[in-house]
């Protein structure tokens, strides 16, 4: 058998190449993170992945921090939807600003487990959080978030009548009209809830795609409270279009008073509670400019106004109005055409009553300036709210359109249910 013999040459080369192999495990041990010393033995090595893994976890917080919206969302919510929560720990500070630097108020609730901001946010605006939270053992967790808010261009808005707190008559109805063209009105008119203390029942019913209007079959009960509800933060009225209002908006009904327009006797009758409290003689529009007939609403009052004929179609051959009176008293809108009830200073005085000579108003006896409170015109001025209803007949003109103003008693019960998207 032949015998070989290692050089001094083959040692030095296989001594090398351990050494390098042993290297590239020292080398290896040091890269894991581990705490221990290098090429230390045995089975409870602490440089092992595991241990590392271990120790790591015991250094980590338990509170798990939540942030609504999600970072980077966009068409956010300037409402309700934007909060902080925490499991498994107590909240320690939350920090909400603009994309500018201004700082958003907000507060941590009793129990340290939620936050929100103390007012709604703006629409098409970035926002970022920063939150901290503690677990039971105090070690710390920390989450961010940044978002942006709806844009005006993808949300909308109704803008009501009449205001919250206030005292309107019998016929006032709760009228929307939206800032954008509602096309999903089922969506839209279900987030709205329109409720009496009367238990009278309120139905919606939609003029186009921006007016929405709620009223019972029948007059408000006097003396009951209106309560509306908009609950449109987040609803999706059209394709990329969101509501963003959260609101609640209570009126009062005063004492039930209507008045009636016979353009045949020129008197009107006002009414309250049933009972007959005036007779104030008019005159309404001229036979060849008449008064709508129907239920009309008085949706302004004005102590003095203007008045000029180009702006409702009444012009001369020179363009200019066939009256243009700056100073008209006490007068009362009830259509959005210009149909007013209000005094006149201008006519005789035998007129009232005896004749029709406007352009489609309704005239009372007044004095200029409107200072006079003796006035038929003065009386009923200051005797009238917002919402009471004037109803209008024997003038021999059509009937008011019911969008014409607040004006939607001139549709029947059933007409009325007809236009709803409930």
């Amino acid at each position: 058998m032949e015998k070989r013999v290692m050089t001094n040459s083959k040692r030095r080369r296989r001594l090398m190449t351990a050494s390098a192999l042993l290297g590239g495990v020292l080398v290896l041990s040091a890269c894991s993170g581990g705490g221990g010393k290098a090429g230390a033995s045995g089975g409870g090595d602490p440089t092992s992945q595991a241990k590392v893994d271990e120790a790591a976890a015991k250094k980590t917080s338990e509170a798990q921090i939540k942030i609504t919206p999600k970072d980077g969302s966009d068409n956010a919510s300037i409402n309700n939807g934007t909060a902080v929560t925490v499991a498994k720990g107590s909240l320690t500070s939350v920090s909400m600003k603009t994309a500018t630097g201004g700082d958003v108020a907000g507060q941590i609730s009793a129990d340290k487990k939620s936050w929100k901001p103390l007012n709604r946010l703006e629409r098409a605006t970035t926002y970022k959080i920063a939150a901290e939270a503690a677990d039971s053992e105090g070690r710390t967790a920390h989450e961010n978030a940044s978002f942006t808010t709806v844009s005006p261009a993808n949300s909308f808005i109704g803008n009501f009548t009449p205001e919250d707190g206030s005292t309107v008559g019998v016929g006032m109805p709760v009228s929307i009209n939206f800032d954008k063209a509602i096309t999903d009105k089922a969506a839209v008119q279900k987030g709205i809830t329109v409720s009496s203390s009367s238990g009278q029942e309120v139905v919606g019913h939609w003029f186009n795609a921006n007016r929405l209007d709620f009223r019972p079959e029948s007059y408000w009960t006097g003396g009951s409270t209106v309560t509306l509800k908009l609950n449109l933060d987040g609803v999706q009225g059209a394709s990329g279009v969101y509501g963003v209002q959260q609101k609640t908006v209570t009126f009062k009904i005063g004492r039930n008073q209507v008045s009636v327009v016979d353009a045949k006797t020129k008197t009107m009758q006002v009414t309250q509670d049933g009972k007959v409290v005036k007779t104030i003689p008019i005159s309404a529009g001229a036979p060849d400019h008449t008064t709508y007939q129907g239920q009309m609403v008085i949706s302004e009052k004005f102590k003095q106004t203007r008045m000029d004929g180009s702006t409702v179609g009444f012009t001369n051959d020179d363009g200019k109005g066939e009256y243009d009176i700056k100073d008209v008293p006490h007068a009362m809108r009830l259509s959005n055409s210009g149909t007013f009830i209000h005094g006149n200073y201008w006519g005789a005085k035998s007129i009232f009553g005896s004749v029709n000579t406007s352009h489609g108003c309704v005239g009372l006896s007044d004095t200029k300036g409107a200072n006079d409170t003796a006035t038929p015109a003065a009386w009923f001025f200051d005797h009238s709210l917002v919402g009471d209803v004037v109803v209008v007949k024997n003038t021999g003109d059509k009937t008011v359109a019911p969008d014409n103003g607040l004006n939607g008693w001139n549709l029947d019960w059933a007409a009325w249910k007809a236009g709803s998207a409930a």
